[in-house]
């Protein structure tokens, strides 16, 4: 069941009012998305307290203004997109079209695409340092240029 601001995690407590609604938002996508639920809560803790620093006055009032319902019935993009069996597989940072794309290993299409690699390399970073899994950097010609593993 998601959680809204009647009922949600212990640890969201501590929390301001802004913050904790937008951990609530960010756990509950993660949930949607196949995480366990004490992977999503300390992840959505830390993710929405790093959104509330660099969040403008109109976001911050937006996120304020969300009701439960909005909260609990998340719009679900694409289900057919959220792969839980690819929690466990490495983030890819490949040359893409538009730029570089960070994507799973084994997924359909990317999760991300950026136009310069760094920016890309950075996602695929959080990316696998959330799941606990690896980041493999591909060269233009689709070589390995690097390698890193991040286990919980």
């Amino acid at each position: 069941m998601p959680w809204d601001t009647k009922d949600y995690p212990s640890s969201f407590k501590s929390l301001d009012t802004v913050v904790r609604k937008k951990a609530i938002d960010i756990a509950n996508a993660m949930i949607d998305e196949g995480y366990d639920e004490g992977r999503a809560i300390p992840i959505a803790t830390e993710q929405a307290k790093e959104w509330y620093e660099n969040a403008s006055q109109d976001e911050k009032q937006e996120m304020s203004n969300k009701s439960d319902k909005e909260l609990r019935n998340r719009e679900k993009d694409d289900q057919s997109s959220s792969r839980p069996e690819l929690l466990d597989k490495g983030e890819h940072v490949v040359s893409h079209e538009d730029g570089w794309a960070v994507q799973a290993e084994d997924a359909k299409q990317p999760s991300d695409v950026f136009e310069n690699k760094q920016d890309a390399v950075e996602r695929a970073k959080e990316v696998a340092k959330n799941k606990g899994t690896s980041v493999i950097i591909h060269k233009q010609d689709g070589s390995i240029q690097d390698q890193t593993t991040y286990s919980n």
